[in-house]
């Protein structure tokens, strides 16, 4: 499990902390994009706003993050992960299928991916060292995990969506409807399957943050 440590402490509040920013904006923004696509439902439902209350989910986005916050703490790697209540969307009032599910479902990564390549850009031009240095590259670092994230094909993520436009529609249906064990899918992503997501999602996230920081964001956060 590592040792716990003032500095783990102190990362993984940061990691949480981007955790927080991170989903309101990508929630925010696919709330948005969904009803710029004709579908009203994200609207009545009061998710095109910036309070997390109507994301908050207690497991996806309480109990998965103070997980993931406690194994930082103890210095021991685990990429950052969370997620929202479902969004509701209506595909019915999309005004050209399967494009705007397509479009709809990418509004939260590319909104992810834009955050961690404007964190990069601060990075760059700062000139930060030492422990502000670590907490950029950890905001940084941690959209890039809930761009790569939340692109994996897993029902009720965005990736999941999109992989069920590509399913006959009998098996479609069923793919969506798993969604609704998402967190015992999450569960087994992160913890049974935890050696290969890591080093799939680990590879990959850090790709995006390295090339949005101009640094090794790994030997930068000191964790993995």
């Amino acid at each position: 499990m590592g040792n716990f440590s003032l500095f783990g402490l102190k990362l993984a509040l940061a990691m949480l902390a981007s955790l927080f920013v991170g989903m309101t904006v990508r929630e925010y923004a696919r709330a948005r994009a969904t009803a710029a696509l004709g579908d009203p439902t994200p609207r009545l439902w009061g998710r095109i706003t910036l309070r997390p209350k109507p994301w908050f989910d207690p497991f996806g986005s309480a109990f998965v993050p103070a997980l993931i916050a406690l194994l930082w703490a103890v210095g021991s790697p685990m990429i950052p992960a969370a997620y929202a209540k479902p969004a509701p969307i209506d595909p019915t009032y999309l005004r050209r299928h399967p494009r705007d599910v397509v479009l709809a479902s990418l509004a939260g990564p590319i909104a992810s991916l834009v955050l961690a390549i404007v964190g990069g850009l601060i990075v760059r031009v700062s000139g930060l060292e030492g422990e502000p240095l670590v907490y950029a590259v950890t905001f940084v670092f941690t959209n890039a995990s809930l761009f790569v994230f939340h692109l994996l094909p897993v029902p009720g993520l965005d990736g999941g969506r999109l992989v069920a436009l590509l399913l006959p529609p009998q098996a479609r249906e069923v793919f969506r409807n798993a969604d609704k064990y998402l967190p015992l899918i999450v569960l087994i992503l992160l913890f049974v399957l935890f050696s290969i997501l890591l080093g799939l999602v680990s590879t990959l996230t850090g790709a995006v943050c390295d090339a949005a920081t101009g640094t090794d964001c790994f030997r930068s956060l000191v964790l993995f």
